[in-house]
């Protein structure tokens, strides 16, 4: 089937997403049997494979189609993806839409969910909508009568007693059709299949989570409490599970380039931005009261950078967390990594930052392994993260993970924080991009919204120099701090 021509989307796809545009339009019945096999699909593609352009592109076709015209669209995703699919949208989509990201109280989201529906100018609606905030509007998102349904990240609803479960089946149930995108459906966990195959099609397995667990496990350990999945039935779950799911990995996706990259925007919390902007404020005036040169501005910059990241410094040198944003979305990453089965390294710069990311690990039971200022064992932790298959997380101070290491175990590396260092930047980068990497690589950088951090990363992506740039800025009568 030709289909390159049928996406609409600009620029040229992936192999590996033209094939899951195929397979999807086909179960959808767009096939050249034309016979409806599911209206839900799973997409499970690992991170840095791009679902998301798959995802537009089969709204794009739906809308598109006569046979089945849509006219409004629900993504459902965690809190610190909803920006990727505004941007990414806005990269790709070769069609006319109107994406609404629902943000604010709950009277601004209901209001900006009516608007929607009663937009009639004839483009494609889309809503885009956190977890959180899905089963809190249930109703006013069925109001809204989605005729796709998107679930993000499907992981986040695995488990089939929560409420925003339950209101992801309940939007399933009334939408024509329906998208579930994930790393990996983990089988040594197959419990976790079942809510997420009855928001995409609960002719799968059933509606009923106790029919499900009596048909495929039994109940061993004291007092029958303990699931354990009957392996002779293996063939039969697998064969269900994948007749509507498309797998691809990035060790599969040959057609992927060496390097990935992903930008997560943040947005900091209104107190935390209210500091942020005091801060830049305060510097400004410092700096026209004094000799502009490289070190001043820089100087200041990193206090500013430090509020990015979640902590300001008081007078006494202690760190205040003013802001949780990056932590949060981190949270994210690190829970769809290890759904994935994977490995991540994170790296960061200050010392209270990397100070959150341990409790938050520990608080979690997910065990990982860090170099840092102060750590005497780094060939220990090096060797855990490598080889040992139950440390998930490399936990890394950017000025101390450089030179030296290699950290092949993992192909996706998250920035929570960078430096101005050019060759600290590179350096950290080539620790999973060297000899020995078997996969295609993929960095993600956190970055708080409207905030320095953007010009920082394009100062270190552009390889310019980030402290001329600034001065230069500053004595062209423009904010050095304002990208």
């Amino acid at each position: 089937m030709q289909t390159e021509n049928r996406m609409p989307v600009k620029g040229q796809p992936f192999a590996h997403q033209i094939r899951a545009f195929d397979f999807t339009l086909e179960r959808f019945g767009f096939g050249t049997d034309g016979r409806k096999k599911s209206n839900g699909v799973a997409l499970l593609m690992e991170m840095g494979c791009g679902k998301t352009l798959v995802g537009i592109a089969v709204s794009g076709f739906l809308y598109r189609s006569h046979m089945s015209h849509i006219g409004r669209v629900l993504i459902v995703c965690p809190l610190s993806i909803t920006d990727v699919w505004k941007t990414e949208y806005a990269l790709f989509a070769d069609f006319p839409y109107k994406l609404t990201i629902l943000t604010g109280s709950s009277d601004k989201k209901k209001e900006q969910i009516l608007n929607s529906r009663m937009d009639t100018d004839g483009s494609l609606q889309i809503l885009v909508v956190n977890y959180e905030s899905a089963w809190r509007l249930e109703k006013e998102l069925l109001d809204f009568e989605p005729d796709l349904v998107i679930c993000d990240e499907g992981h986040k609803i695995k488990e089939s007693h929560t409420r925003q479960s339950k209101a992801m089946h309940h939007l399933g149930d009334a939408a024509s059709w329906k998208l579930l995108m994930t790393g990996t459906l983990i089988t040594n966990k197959e419990l976790d299949v079942f809510s997420q195959y009855r928001f995409v099609n609960p002719n799968i397995f059933g509606t009923s989570f106790y029919r499900f667990r009596n048909t495929f496990f039994e109940m061993k350990g004291y007092g029958n409490h303990i699931p354990v999945f009957k392996k002779a039935l293996t063939d039969t779950f697998l064969k269900r599970m994948h007749c509507i799911a498309f797998r691809t990995t990035k060790a599969e996706c040959l057609d992927l380039p060496d390097i990935t990259e992903e930008v997560r925007q943040v947005e900091l919390e209104p107190k935390a931005m209210h500091v942020y902007r005091e801060l830049e404020k305060e510097s400004i005036t410092q700096l026209k009261n004094s000799e502009v040169s490289a070190v001043n501005v820089l100087t200041k910059l990193l206090r500013l950078t430090q509020i990015t990241g979640g902590f300001v410094t008081d007078d006494e040198g202690k760190s205040i967390c003013v802001s949780t944003a990056k932590l949060n979305a981190l949270q994210d990453i690190i829970e769809s990594t290890v759904n994935d089965g994977k490995k991540l390294v994170v790296i960061a710069h200050f010392v209270s930052e990397l100070d959150a990311i341990q409790e938050f690990l520990e608080k979690k039971g997910i065990r990982y392994s860090v170099i840092r200022g102060g750590i005497r064992n780094r060939d220990e932790q090096i060797k855990d993260f490598q080889s040992d298959p139950l440390v998930p997380v490399f936990l890394g101070q950017i000025s101390a993970a450089g030179l030296g290491i290699t950290l092949t175990a993992a192909s996706t590396m998250c920035f929570f924080s960078l430096s101005y260092s050019m060759s600290d930047f590179e350096q950290a980068k080539a620790r999973i991009h060297r000899a020995g990497q078997k996969e295609n690589c993929h960095y993600i950088y956190l970055i708080a919204k409207n905030t320095v951090d953007r010009k920082v990363l394009r100062s270190l992506r552009n390889k310019t120099d980030l402290a001329k740039a600034l001065v230069d800025d500053w004595r062209s009568g423009r904010n050095p701090f304002s990208d």
